[in-house]
């Protein structure tokens, strides 16, 4: 009975496998496609551009700082694959003004073609305990990291909705699926990012547009080294329980999950039980991955526990270290 059961479940596993293509996305080619990376002259987004440059797109750069999209578009242009492919670069904050991000963005699509894939990068970082990071920290983080993603997004989705196909992709974090300490201010943007993105993919799904929330981890970029320098000792503690990824391979995963119109895209096994365990009532795009979720759920949440647990010792420890010497100092 036992043997029949278990041939049954994998016979129910392979056809699964078997069907899931068939309502799966069909991958989107890039070889042609007008692809458009916010916040592209640096880190993954830079990465990003690159790897679909190598693919054969055209690249529309935006940033602010107009020196560095510069040179960017001359490291990117090393790759191209023939001649016709053009990097475009556009210095603006789609951060502050939706009428000029929506400007601008038509300006590349009359310059380019509509956008097929549209890679929302741009955003920064504070770190900091929550009673010591200014309020004005917590509105301009919300600007850059959501609305920095709502702007252009809301630029381009009519134009794909006429022509039944194209891309999103919102660049969160792991701090967008897990809130960590130091990352009251940041954490927050990154989990509205999920919220808008499946919203989004219900409303623009009929239209044969996906969307796709990459969670890259702590990853080799010049805002990583930056954040680097004022993370409390508890978020340096807990970072370092997990490796720093490369931006070149976190660009690769989330380019390759953009085309195949995937709903989450992680790194490594930590990406990967996080993914997991923060489905909830998130999309899939195959049969084969909403499988997954089920069967691993459970066994993920134990290892979740002694991870939270970990962190929590290593946040109490830094506490009585800390009060141990402020009743030091006092005494001396």
């Amino acid at each position: 009975m036992l043997l029949l059961a278990a041939a049954f479940i994998v016979a129910f596993v392979l056809l699964l496998y078997m069907v899931s293509p068939l309502i799966s996305p069909k991958p989107l080619k890039l070889p042609g496609a007008h692809v458009v990376v916010t916040g592209g002259s640096s880190g993954i987004g830079k990465c990003i551009a690159i790897e679909c440059y190598k693919q054969g797109a055209f690249i529309t750069l935006i940033a602010r700082d107009e020196n560095k999209l510069l040179q960017t578009k001359k490291e990117i242009e090393k790759y191209s694959v023939n001649d016709k492919q053009v990097v475009l670069c556009i210095s603006v904050d789609v951060s502050k003004d939706y009428e000029l991000v929506e400007n601008v963005l038509k300006q590349a699509q009359e310059k380019l073609g509509p956008v097929d894939l549209l890679v929302n990068c741009a955003g920064t970082s504070v770190t900091g305990k929550f009673e010591d990071i200014e309020v004005s920290s917590f509105e301009r983080l919300m600007g850059v990291n959501y609305l920095g993603s709502v702007y252009p997004s809301r630029a381009v989705i009519s134009t794909m909705k006429e022509r039944r196909m194209g891309r999103i992709v919102f660049v969160s974090s792991q701090a967008g699926q897990l809130g960590l300490f130091g990352y009251t201010a940041y954490s927050p943007t990154k989990f509205a990012l999920r919220g808008l993105a499946e919203a989004l993919q219900m409303e623009v799904k009929p239209y044969n547009i996906y969307v796709t929330v990459a969670y890259p981890p702590d990853t080799d970029t010049p805002g990583f080294a930056e954040e680097s320098k004022t993370k409390p000792l508890e978020t340096k503690l807990i970072s370092e329980t997990s490796s720093v990824c490369q931006a070149e391979q976190v660009a690769r995963v989330i380019v390759k999950d953009a085309i195949q119109g995937n709903f989450n895209s992680s790194v490594g096994s930590d990406g990967y039980m996080l993914s997991i365990l923060t489905s909830g009532m998130s999309p899939v795009t195959s049969i084969t991955e909403g499988l997954q979720q089920v069967v691993c759920m459970g066994i993920f949440r134990i290892f979740g526990l002694f991870y939270l647990g970990s962190f929590d010792s290593i946040v109490r420890r830094c506490m009585m270290q800390r009060e141990k010497s402020e009743s030091a100092d006092k005494t001396e």
